[in-house]
Order: structure tokens, then sequence, then C-alpha cells
């Protein structure tokens, strides 16, 4: 099992775009293979911050999809919204 954490900031007034995009992407993104869950958390302190937290079967499904012409088409919309670059990081559970 993997779990896919992506660290986003948006530039001041953008979040709500942002919400918009990933709420109409968001059954797609889930639909994947291999994909089982995709959460959206919004940080506390700072608004403008949000992470998505997914859980992929195995890595080669999680870079079929970050090879995928939805990630592509998404990934534009979304990038020129950020206030800098996104985080991101690739997690194998041991429990």
């Amino acid at each position: 099992m993997i779990t896919r954490i992506v660290k986003m900031s948006f530039e001041a007034g953008k979040a709500e775009q942002f919400l918009e995009i990933f709420e109409e992407m968001k059954q797609h993104i889930a639909q994947s293979e291999g994909c089982f869950e995709l959460n959206l958390h919004q940080d506390l302190a700072n608004p403008n911050q949000f992470f998505t937290i997914s859980l992929w079967d195995s890595e080669v499904n999680l870079d079929r999809y970050r090879n995928s012409e939805l990630f592509k088409l998404t990934w534009a919309r979304v990038k020129p919204l950020f206030a800098e670059r996104a985080e991101a990081w690739s997690l194998i559970s041991h429990s």
C-alpha cells in the first residue's frame, strides 16, 4: 500500500478556485486504477494550504496516474494557482 501526500500552497484568493477544480476532478482521480481513497485536508492555521492524501495499491498504478492525461490536465489547471512549489511524498506502510 502506498500513501501519497501532496502539500499545495495557494496564492491569496485562489483557494476557492482550487476547491472548485478539486470538486470537479476528485471522482475521476479516485476512479483511477489502483486508487483506494482520495482525501483533501486544509490547514487550520493557513487556509491557503491544502494536502491531498491518497492510497494506492502499488507504485506502478500511482505512476500510471501521474503520467496520465487526467493528471496532466488537472495539474495544468491547478499549478498556476500556487504561491509556491508543491511538495509530495510517497510512503510505504509497514503496519
